[in-house]
């Protein structure tokens, strides 16, 4: 059973940026969207336009260094 740790929340923009990031190093993410899911089953959703970033946890670490150089660069 593989287990996935949350490495990120923010907007699409930038989890859109992040996952290519990712999948040129054969990390394939999972981009979780409470807001369109609750949209998708009629409910509303306070938390705006967030998406959460996912990652396998075989590839944890390599993915934390990816996303702390992004998030670096954006500040």
């Amino acid at each position: 059973m593989n287990s996935y740790t949350k490495i990120y929340s923010g907007s699409i923009i930038i989890i859109l940026s992040m996952k290519n990031m990712l999948s040129e190093k054969n990390i394939i993410p999972i981009i979780k969207d409470s807001h369109e899911s609750a949209r998708l089953a009629g409910f509303g959703s306070i938390h705006g336009q967030l998406q959460d970033l996912y990652v396998n946890d075989d590839e944890l670490i390599i993915a934390k260094k990816i996303i702390n150089k992004i998030t670096q660069n954006c500040i």
